[in-house]
């Protein structure tokens, strides 16, 4: 047959079909004109179903007198060429007829018409390439079907997300502020959660296919890295304590506030009564400790410090003949030996501080003076080595006499370092 003979038929054709849509169309509206509403949409729906039917079939039959005039490569490209068609001019039907019943439709019907559309037509996708997956991986090799398999599961996975992506959208649009908050953190969390068991699928996956020696690696640099990270963790910690000990040393340091203490003035009465009778060089320094209860605090000469408490002890108008604390406390760059002593009579208590030499720390004992100094002072001998001459029975309390060091003092290291 010739090109003009086929051109000549196929405007024939074209003509018939024009003709016969237009007088289905005019009968339609004759119909129409005559009957009532309930039965028009009845014949509507009949009719679109009648000429849907005369088309496939009209197509059908095209379809297989030209597939009987063309070889077989022709047929194949005429095929696909008519599958795509069919399925263009369905999808374009099916838009049409749901424009047309949701012009019908009140809203709440609307809405479950779309979902259901949306519905079928992704039933309807993932049927169609289900089929043309399998139609391909039969006339592929087994290597070709592998990465086909996964650029098809990588497509199927986009896709879906493209989907969720814009019906989360359309949701967001017709909920309010709140519900759109908590469909986010779910849809965050959903996301985390499919995140990490794909991570957990594929690292076991991996662990799979891996021979025992990289898992071993694999392993080795695991606890490596948990390690470390816990060295980070414990280096940071330790920089906080540090960085927190300097600042409650700092906070001791600090100049006393302008506002008076209520004890200033006997603090002003005692270091007035010390310089009277042992010397104005007798105290290096007196201050309010505003840390501990505003506390007046003497910090004596070491030359002077038995001579200050001798005299806080006996004197009448002071009277501090209680002695409650004894304790040493290394500092690094010195020791220093703080005594607490309270005076009933003055219904006041006071602190007498003094400095040491850290490599030769040695004082005079107060067990003269108080004998509740004899335990703490055998203690800070103990445990800090600073030696109370004059003491009657300056001894060892806590460790042996044979123990190595003092576990007090912060360069101290263990002489059995299993102990």
């Amino acid at each position: 047959m010739s090109e003009k003979e086929d051109l000549a038929k196929q405007k024939a054709e074209a003509a018939a079909k024009a003709k016969a849509v237009a007088l289905a169309r005019k009968q339609a509206k004759e119909e129409a004109a005559e009957k009532p509403e309930g039965e028009m949409d009845i014949a509507k729906e009949k009719a679109a179903a009648a000429a849907k039917a005369k088309a496939a079939a009209l197509a059908k039959k095209q379809a297989k007198e030209e597939a009987a005039e063309k070889p077989e490569g022709e047929m194949d490209i005429a095929k696909q060429k008519a599958e795509a068609a069919a399925k263009a001019k369905a999808a374009a039907l099916a838009r049409k007829q749901a424009k047309e019943e949701t012009a019908e439709k009140p809203e709440g019907e609307m809405d479950i018409a779309k979902e259901m559309a949306a519905a079928a037509a992704k039933a309807k996708a993932a049927a169609l390439a289900r089929k043309q997956a399998k139609a391909e991986a039969a006339e592929k090799p087994e290597g070709e079907m592998d990465a086909a398999k996964q650029k098809a599961a990588a497509a199927a996975k986009a896709k879906a997300a493209a989907l969720a992506r814009k019906q989360a959208k359309a949701e967001a649009a017709e909920k309010p502020e709140g519900e759109m908050d908590a469909a986010k953190e779910k849809a965050a969390a959903a996301a985390k959660a499919k995140a990490a068991a794909l991570a957990r699928k594929q690292a076991k996956a991996e662990a799979a296919e891996k021979p025992e020696s990289e898992l071993d690696i694999a392993n080795e640099k695991a606890a490596a890295a948990a390690k470390a990270k816990a060295a980070a963790a414990a280096k940071a910690k330790a920089a906080a304590a540090a960085k927190n000990r300097a600042a409650v040393q700092e906070s001791e340091e600090v100049d006393t506030p302008s506002e008076i203490s209520p004890n200033q003035s006997k603090l002003d009465q005692i270091v007035s009564a010390i310089e009277s009778h042992v010397g104005q060089g007798a105290l290096l320094e007196n201050y309010i400790n505003r840390l501990s209860k505003d506390v007046p605090t003497l910090v004596a000469n070491p030359d002077t410090y038995f001579s200050i408490a001798k005299f806080l002890r006996y004197d009448e108008q002071l009277d501090f003949s209680y002695l409650s604390e004894l304790h040493g406390t290394d500092f690094e760059s010195h020791m220093e030996i703080y005594v607490h002593l309270h005076s009933f009579k003055m219904n006041q208590s006071v602190a007498l501080k003094v400095k040491l030499d850290r490599d030769t720390p040695v004082i005079p004992s107060l067990v003269p003076l108080w004998s509740g100094a004899n335990w703490p002072e055998c203690e800070a001998y103990d445990l800090l080595g600073i030696n109370f001459y004059e003491h009657p029975d300056l001894k060892r309390i806590l460790l042996g006499e044979d123990w190595k060091g003092y576990p007090l003092r912060k360069d101290y290291e263990p002489y059995d370092v299993e102990v």
